[in-house]
């Protein structure tokens, strides 16, 4: 199985709003993470929002990471992407979630560039509206059923 690289997205709650708010944490955040994690970083780019909250991407060797805050809402959505065989995604969450201390975290690792798995090329989801008329029209017959008068 060919893979190309590693994603990993993560969600953070209940973030401390002073951090999420805070370019120069944040950045340290990003810097101690790619480090710790064995890539490097050769761009870093930011935007701040107005009233709060900013995004911060770090462009690496062979991937990117990037955070979005939203400090009124305690949250911190984080990405990590990475082609280096040597790099750990993993160990740049540790690092994220001793800075960030978040209350609650979700996190998604993806394969990207599988291209060994033969079932994602195949359709995952296919809908049929059949079951659902049939569901619906079969409700309405018992109302109309119940609510005859006796």
């Amino acid at each position: 199985m060919k893979l190309i690289g590693k994603h990993v997205t993560i969600d953070m709650y209940g973030c401390n709003f002073d951090k999420l708010n805070n370019m120069d944490f944040i950045r340290d955040t990003i810097y101690s993470a790619v480090t710790e994690a064995n890539m490097t970083v050769i761009g870093f780019t930011s935007h701040r929002f107005e009233p709060q909250g900013l995004s911060m991407m770090a462009l690496l060797a062979r991937g990117h990471m990037s955070v979005h805050s939203y400090p009124d809402l305690g949250y911190a959505a984080i990405d990590i992407m990475t082609c280096e065989e040597q790099s750990s995604p993993n160990n740049a969450i540790a690092v994220l979630r001793e800075r960030l201390k978040p209350e609650k975290t979700r996190t998604t690792h993806i394969k990207r560039g599988d291209f060994g798995s033969e079932r994602d090329m195949k359709p995952k989801v296919k809908v049929s509206i059949t079951p659902l008329r049939r569901v619906r029209d079969t409700g309405a017959k018992v109302l109309r059923l119940l609510s005859r008068p006796k």
